[in-house]
């Protein structure tokens, strides 16, 4: 064979799955370039849950990487199609992450039975707050509100829940979520940059119709970056996410892709994602051997002279340092007086509801706390926590620390996540799935390990060779 050939062969296997997922780019790219509507609207979901569907029955490390980036790329899709052919609201396009997601609930009913035996109660807990909720909100509001809500709060644990149920090919998921993150950085960032500078139509004329004032003005240099995803906070979430991943990469793009990442993570002005990233740095840093972390300084050096020049400019400076200076005076920021008062109100008002409004669309706050008594209330809110924080003990105090460098990179993306939660409640949609899927690969690369190290020395091998030292 052609060594060329044999290449190309090599990237696309397994080549059944590669087949399926890029026949279904080309048919997404012509329908957005065509901007056939009402086709669009159905064949795109029809055809993502498809492939999706194919990719979780034989090569479930292609679907969840697959997953992720129909997350990442569906709100552009609606764009494009909504520019050619009329904004429509509400949007089928957006319902197809979730549709492609949940797709992984079979594995969640099929593997209940066995969540003591293997590790799963954290997820379950969570889980069944959730269902507890929807089943509120039913009682309190219609069934598309409460069951739009349910897909917010109930997906990313399925998914999470999916990629540990997975722990055995943990290398493999490592591996695979490096590679997402990587590419997701380098071309959500270029063209978050692109957006910032020329400000698209397709985007403009999304601002326009949804009237959403916290995203900016449609004009160049005038919105807050969202890329190709659902708003500034959701991308800036997953950027935040993606540059702690790729700051161990040793790729020749990685420079690059630190570059536009972190520029357009700065010009979606979205600061708890800013103080996410540098929570994660710090862990990550904290967590590594000294070559590794002597390797992060200088990349992260090199990074800043190729980044502080260009935020130098009128362009960028006036809205970055504006943004940071109401760090510093809280008193005339007025999204940080609004959480002020909701929590204010929530304290007179709000602590007494044990049962809980139900989740319903259109009832998130700015804060995880408040939202979680507000939707669970007090019984499902300790159930929901209890699992998340059983997640969080078992990455921080569990035995698999030091294996290789990615559990200090899931310790590092949980930990930001989790200082985001007091102004936004980041566990649920997009960056929910962040959360919960980095638990999930925590929690995977944790029983993994300990399972290899109970069979040492005949089952070594399972040890990855990418070690921190």
């Amino acid at each position: 064979m052609n060594p060329q050939l044999k290449k190309i062969y090599q990237i696309l296997t397994p080549f059944p799955a590669w087949v399926a997922i890029i026949t279904f780019c080309l048919i997404s790219a012509l329908m957005g370039i065509v901007g056939v509507g009402k086709v669009a609207n159905i064949l795109f979901p029809a055809g993502a849950v498809s492939v999706g569907l194919f990719l979780y029955s034989r090569y479930p490390v292609m679907y969840v990487g697959f997953t992720w980036w129909i997350w990442f790329l569906a709100p552009f899709m609606r764009r494009l199609v909504d520019f050619r052919s009329g904004f429509s609201d509400p949007s089928l396009i957006l319902l197809t992450p979730y549709l492609v997601t949940l797709l992984s609930v079979l594995t969640f009913f099929k593997l209940i039975p066995q969540a003591v035996q293997i590790g799963a109660e954290p997820f379950v807990l969570s889980a069944a707050a959730t269902i507890y909720a929807y089943l509120v909100a039913l009682n309190k509001s219609s069934y598309v509100a409460a069951s739009i809500g349910m897909l917010d709060w109930f997906t990313p644990i399925i998914f999470g829940f999916y990629v540990f149920s997975q722990w055995r090919h943990y290398p493999e998921y490592r591996k695979n979520t490096e590679s997402v993150f990587f590419w997701c950085v380098l071309i959500t960032g270029a063209y978050g940059v692109y957006q910032y500078f020329v400000a698209p139509g397709w985007d403009t004329f999304w601002l326009t119709n949804t009237e959403l004032v916290s995203a900016g003005k449609p004009a160049p240099f005038e919105l807050r970056v969202w890329s190709t995803m659902h708003g500034p906070g959701v991308f800036a979430n997953v950027m935040a996410a993606g540059l702690i991943v790729i700051m161990s990469t040793t790729s020749p793009l990685s420079l690059p892709a630190n570059a536009v990442g972190f520029l357009s993570l700065l010009v979606s002005l979205v600061r708890s994602a800013w103080l996410g990233w540098f929570v994660g740095c710090l862990s990550l840093v904290s967590f590594l051997k000294p070559r590794l972390q002597m390797r992060l300084v200088a990349l992260g050096l090199v990074t800043a002279l190729l980044v502080i020049p260009l935020t130098a400019l009128d362009s960028f400076s006036g809205v970055i340092s504006s943004r940071l200076e109401s760090l510093t005076n809280l008193k005339q920021d007025a999204s940080a007086s609004d959480r002020q008062n909701a929590y204010q109100d929530f304290l007179e008002n709000g602590l007494t509801n044990v049962v809980g409004n139900g989740i319903a669309a259109g009832g998130i706050f700015d804060s995880a706390i408040i939202d979680s008594l507000n939707s669970l209330g007090w019984i499902g809110t300790l159930s929901y926590w209890a699992g998340v924080v059983g997640l969080y003990a078992r990455m921080l105090f569990g035995s698999n620390k030091g294996h290789d460098s990615f559990t200090a990179t899931t310790r590092a993306v949980c930990l930001g996540a989790a200082i985001q939660l007091i102004g936004g409640s980041v566990m649920l949609g997009l960056p929910g799935v962040v959360m919960w899927g980095f638990l999930g690969l925590a929690a995977a690369a944790h029983k993994f390990y300990q399972t290899a190290n109970r069979s040492l020395p005949t089952s070594s091998a399972m040890i990855p060779r990418r070690l921190t030292s």
